[in-house]
């Protein structure tokens, strides 16, 4: 079993801890999660872009053209997610550098969350239209 270091005891390997530089590294460290968090949202809706797109209509005897529109509509929005995680990642990396705080781009978000809002209540429609 071994035992717990004390904090007091500094750095494994010695040294002193530069308190600064280690809160920087983990704020580097949050921001490439975050931009690989807007990767994977994107790659999700392209997924989804996918299964609307190519697979929902093999399952369908009726138009296709419904959930071929949806499947190009998540895809876009994947686009529009992994696009603007860049543009996110680069303007925060730049604001940590200068020691300042980058917000959001609220209507970015704001025009994210409406294309989300509006294609689940297209997917509740394609679902209600396709079960009657």
């Amino acid at each position: 079993m071994t035992a717990s270091r004390n904090v007091d005891e500094g750095p494994p390997g010695g040294g002193r801890f530069d308190e600064a530089g280690d809160a920087t590294r983990r704020t580097y460290l949050a921001l490439e999660r975050t931009y690989l968090a807007w990767w994977r949202t994107g790659l999700t809706s392209l997924t989804v872009a996918l299964a609307f797109g190519k697979i929902a209509p093999e399952l369908t005897d009726g138009p296709t053209w419904p959930s071929q529109l949806l499947g190009v509509c998540f895809a876009l929005l994947g686009v529009a997610f992994i696009v603007y995680g860049l543009r996110r990642d680069l303007t925060v990396a730049g604001a940590v550098r200068r020691g300042a705080y980058a917000h959001p781009d609220r209507r970015v978000l704001l025009a994210l969350t409406a294309a989300g809002v509006v294609l689940g209540v297209a997917v509740v429609l394609l679902v209600i239209a396709d079960a009657g």
